[in-house]
């Protein structure tokens, strides 16, 4: 989901030059049905995603690093790090599923102003 929608940012606020890294360090073996509905509902197409494994030298090399809050990183301490603690949706019914959607949404929007105003301020 986190993808999707930086994805989407990424491209609206024109920031070509940003790379997105997506992984988890346990990733399920496909997306979640109730994750692809929920994303469908939001106009997003993930049935041709397929969850990957990051490896620590990839968030190593990353500014910023988003967790969803069950990871067990341990990071270099020049790689800024959120955890954002949210459930995992994969075993959710679909009403909660758009509730955890929304709030990754918010997060990546917040997260996308704030890399914004920092390359303003940092040009």
């Amino acid at each position: 989901m986190a993808t999707a929608f930086a994805e989407r940012e990424r491209e609206r606020r024109g920031l070509d030059e940003l790379t997105v890294v997506t992984g988890g360090t346990r990733p399920a073996d496909a997306v979640h049905d109730v994750v692809r509905e929920a994303m469908r509902e939001a106009g997003f197409d993930l049935s041709d995603r397929t969850p990957r494994a990051v490896s620590a030298a990839e968030l190593e090399a990353c500014d910023l690093v988003a967790t969803m809050g069950c990871s067990t990183l341990d990071l270099d301490a020049s790689v800024a790090v959120r955890d954002w603690a949210l459930a995992d949706p994969g075993e959710q019914p679909l009403e909660r599923v758009r509730e955890i959607r929304d709030e990754v949404e918010e997060r990546v929007v917040a997260l996308f102003d704030e890399i914004e105003q920092e390359a303003e301020a940092n040009p």
